[in-house]
């Protein structure tokens, strides 16, 4: 998710704050209003009570909702990762690696499902927004690169992130999607234990144990032409792109939506089509691709793709 160095020199950093503002005034509006329920304490309340950095006063805590109120007051302190999210792209002079259209087509999504669980393939400039983005929920990022993994670390020690190696090289990406049409490759599993060679299965337990709402693929990236799914100084993301959509599947319940940065490239788009399934292709724009993968665990006979 790191930049490159020829990468379009349009600065969208204003965009960037724009957003984490709004979410700002979203966040403030919905802590200062709270609709009153007759008979029933407020879940918003309890929730703040219980999760902001504002401690609570005794009345607050012991006291009924009061009916002739409309409204209830709560705590407005800015979130922490929101305060530093702002802070650090209003210095930032380093252009995010997504358009404004393109990050507004996961953002949509997270701000339905925030609170949620989102897991990021690659860790980049933009990782403290989608993190703020998800506030309250857990933002996770596997990244390749261990020394540009300890520095963000060190900048920003509230960002999880966990070191992880891709072995598959791209001069197999022809073999790899020829097998993965087998229906050994198709068996909804956990994958740590399919027999697939594109399933990643060195990832922290943590990773596969928990059930991924989002999940944005926009990594590995390469520096030459043996460097994991990479072609002809090309990245690719093939491996990430069929372990995404076996986590979807393999969940107990529920959908998650994933997300694959630089589909419109050859690899990416063959492999989305493949393991995430044109029948579960969701949008496009520019060059980030949405697929909604439903879990296969509720209907043991559904096919890998619809």
């Amino acid at each position: 998710m790191r930049p490159s160095e020829t990468q379009n020199s349009i600065n969208l950093k204003l965009i960037l704050i724009c957003f984490l503002c709004l979410l700002f005034f979203l966040l403030v509006f919905k802590s200062n209003f709270t609709p009153f329920r007759e008979n029933h304490p407020s879940p918003i309340l309890e929730t703040h009570v219980s999760s902001s950095t504002c401690p609570a006063t005794e009345e607050q805590l012991l006291s009924p909702a009061c009916p002739s109120l409309l409204f209830t007051p709560t705590c407005t302190k800015t979130p922490p990762s929101l305060a530093q999210a702002l802070v650090h792209y209003a210095t930032l002079n380093v252009t995010p690696q997504q358009t404004f259209n393109e990050i507004s087509v996961t953002s949509r999504v997270l701000q339905k499902k925030a609170p949620c669980n989102f897991l990021v393939f690659g860790l980049g400039h933009d990782s403290l927004m989608w993190t703020a983005l998800n506030h309250g929920g857990r933002t996770v990022f596997l990244e390749e690169d261990k020394s540009w993994m300890e520095r963000i670390k060190q900048k920003f020690p509230s960002v999880e992130s966990y070191y992880v190696v891709y072995d598959t090289k791209v001069h197999e990406a022809d073999e790899l999607l020829e097998v993965g049409m087998g229906e050994d490759c198709k068996v909804v599993a956990d994958p740590r234990f399919s027999k697939y060679k594109l399933s990643l299965k060195g990832f922290p337990n943590e990773v596969y144990d928990v059930e991924w709402d989002l999940i944005m693929v926009d990594a590995p990236t390469g520096y030459h032409d043996e460097a994991p799914g990479r072609i002809g100084g090309v990245p690719t993301r093939m491996g990430a792109i069929y372990t995404a959509g076996l986590m979807g599947r393999n969940r107990e319940d529920g959908e998650t939506d994933v997300f694959v940065h630089n589909v419109n490239r050859v690899v990416e788009d063959k492999f989305s089509k493949a393991f995430l399934c044109e029948g579960y292709f969701r949008e496009q724009e520019g060059r980030i691709g949405r697929f909604t993968i439903p879990s296969h665990r509720t209907r043991s006979r559904r096919s890998f793709c619809p």
